[in-house]
């Protein structure tokens, strides 16, 4: 009976020290999305198995970093889009969002609702992804007309941060799928 009563000791201890693994490796691997799916799902063990099917869905995709020129491209919108804040707040935010958009489609980001492309993106992106959300949450709310000019100026820069994730720097070696998208 001693013996039985401490393999399932010794089992419930390992599980649990796995279940701690996974906690943290999913903990460190997505940042602040984590705390969110968290909150979002109200139990950390549906957030936890949500994740990975996220990040095993995304293994599946191709992503890849921009060319140097399609970069440049990039750069060179996203400064006349800046510029045009100045007499069109509004339809540089619109722009912002279009932008952000056609990168993430070039990358081979699939181009699905919303909610899901910013899951995608978390997978990658997890520090900066709720800039996606804020800039598009402005973005929404300027469609009603209900923005103010300050609103649409800090929706931009949310935008922009995005943007320099995605534009300024080769995605890096994805560390679950072990598979260099530089």
């Amino acid at each position: 009976m001693i013996v039985i009563v401490a393999i399932i000791v010794a089992v419930g201890a390992i599980v649990f020290a796995l279940m701690q693994r996974r906690s943290a490796r999913l903990r460190q691997r997505f940042g602040p999305e984590y705390d969110r799916a968290v909150r979002e799902t109200g139990n950390r063990y549906r957030a936890e198995a949500q994740l990975e099917r996220l990040e095993n869905r995304m293994k599946k995709v191709d992503i890849r970093s921009l060319q140097p020129e399609e970069r440049a491209r990039y750069r060179d919108k996203w400064t006349a889009i800046q510029a045009r804040f100045v007499d069109d707040p509004n339809l540089a935010l619109q722009q912002a969002d279009e932008i952000v958009r056609d990168v993430m489609g070039t990358c081979g980001y699939p181009l699905t609702g919303f909610e899901d492309q910013a899951a995608q993106l978390s997978v990658d992106h997890p520090r900066v992804v709720e800039h996606y959300r804020e800039g598009r949450a402005v973005a929404v709310k300027q469609t009603r007309h209900e923005a103010s000019t300050e609103e649409v100026r800090r929706g931009l820069i949310h935008y922009r941060t995005l943007f320099d994730e995605l534009v300024g720097v080769p995605v890096h070696t994805r560390a679950t799928a072990g598979v260099n998208r530089a």
